[in-house]
């Protein structure tokens, strides 16, 4: 007769790891724990601050701040200066999100349906390659892009067309002396630094278009224009309101870029910045800060309910 097998005497690992596996949902609440946990104290409870003091007020006279539950500085939202503040940056968001969307689609449409091999990587790294460099470094070389003496009034005056730049800038729209302390300066900065976010998303919901689709509608007889319209924005269209997402959001809560080159234009980042720094009116800011989180909550369910986190 054989001697029986002497197993090893286990560990504090061993027994650890057969804990575990015998409670899989306990190793999965350690595993939840930490991440939860700084979602709910850091980022939901300064929500959660922010949201309080929103609901003080300050007193004109000594500047203090009056901790007593009111809906008075909500109120002063409502005075034209803030509103315009507000209506300001909904149109700047809204116009940005529809240039990217115009701008996007053609190269996510090509990368999507034609880009094999070799120029996939290099489409993922001609749109990812401006997201390494530094935020700053890109607002303030267009900057001197749009200066005056920056090289798109140069080649203005060289196609002589600065007549027709100088009678843009004159409009009451636009704005500034110059393109870069003008609207449509801000909106071509705020194009150039965004339009990542929109390409990503719009390509990943154009590949999952199928080519079946298209070759039916074209044997159906349809149009390049009706395949378009009737299969291909549709199914897309997803991807296009995940993209606004960041984008529209972005544009709302930025304050660099209104202060370089729209020149301290007030937008309700730069409102945010300056009710808290300078001005020290803390509930002011915390209200201007609630705008865009309840428009997002707003955008999110009706993103939401038209499918765009599949595209994500």
């Amino acid at each position: 007769m054989t001697a029986p097998a002497i197993l090893p005497e286990r560990g504090p690992a061993d027994r650890l790891t057969a804990f575990f596996w015998r409670r899989p949902r306990v190793f999965l609440a350690l595993l939840l724990a930490p991440p939860l946990l700084w979602l709910g104290v850091v980022y939901l409870g300064s929500l959660a601050t922010l949201l309080w003091q929103s609901f003080y007020s300050i007193d004109e006279f000594s500047g203090m701040v009056k901790e007593d539950f009111t809906l008075k500085t909500y109120a002063e939202l409502l005075r034209p200066a803030n509103f315009d503040v507000i209506l300001r940056t909904l149109l700047m968001s809204a116009a940005v999100t529809l240039g990217c969307a115009l701008l996007a689609f053609p190269i996510a449409y090509f990368a999507a349906r034609f880009a094999r091999g070799r120029w996939k990587a290099v489409f993922y790294l001609g749109v990812m390659l401006p997201l390494w460099s530094s935020y700053l470094v890109k607002v303030y070389a267009w900057k001197l892009i749009l200066a005056k003496e920056g090289i798109v009034t140069w080649a203005a005056e060289a196609t002589h067309t600065s007549g027709l730049l100088n009678a843009l800038l004159a409009l009451p729209v636009i704005g500034g002396n110059s393109l870069s302390t003008s609207y449509i300066g801000m909106f071509m900065v705020f194009v150039y630094v965004w339009i990542p976010y929109m390409i990503l998303p719009m390509q990943a919901a154009l590949e999952r278009v199928p080519t079946s689709m298209l070759e039916a509608s074209q044997d159906l007889g349809a149009s390049r224009a009706q395949t378009f319209r009737t299969v291909i924005l549709p199914l897309a269209l997803p991807g296009v309101i995940a993209g606004s997402i960041f984008t529209f959001s972005l544009t709302m809560g930025d304050y660099i870029i209104p202060q370089i080159v729209g020149n301290s234009a007030n937008f309700i980042g730069m409102a945010v910045y300056q009710l808290q720094g300078t001005a020290g009116n803390i509930p002011l800011a915390a209200a201007f800060s609630m705008v865009p989180i309840l428009i997002m909550l707003v955008y999110l369910t009706l993103a939401k309910r038209a499918g765009a986190f599949d595209a994500l």
